[in-house]
């Protein structure tokens, strides 16, 4: 005969209130991004010099109001065609910026409060 043997369990369960708002964050990083590509396209288009076609026009007219709180900050410089325009690169990183400032402060509104519930 075994000898019987009494054990006891203790579970924890963990319960989350709250939590990050991700699709929020998700939103704020696609924008940014988004952003951010189509100045690189600009910045692209315009160092490579390109011949003012349809598409090209429409991307320097889509992208001129992104850039042009940051337009005079360097000079730009010219050689033939192609031109190099700094301050496509300083809207991309103060874009990227704010994109970081806006996710962290939705993640310090929506901070997941934990709670620990021990159960005998």
């Amino acid at each position: 005969m075994t000898p019987a043997t009494t054990s006891t369990t203790s579970r924890t369960a963990v319960y989350r209130e709250g939590g990050y708002n991700s699709r929020a964050i998700q939103a704020v990083w696609w924008i940014v991004g988004f952003i951010d590509v189509l100045i690189a396209i600009r910045f692209v288009l315009k160092l490579f010099g390109a011949n003012p076609a349809p598409f090209v026009r429409f991307m320097y007219d889509l992208t001129w109001p992104l850039v042009a709180p940051f337009h005079g900050i360097f000079n730009t410089t010219q050689e033939g065609r192609s031109i190099l325009e700094p301050e496509s690169l300083v809207a991309m990183a103060i874009y990227a910026l704010i994109g970081w400032g806006i996710v962290s402060l939705i993640r310090l509104m929506s901070r997941p409060r934990s709670s620990t519930t021990v159960v005998d």
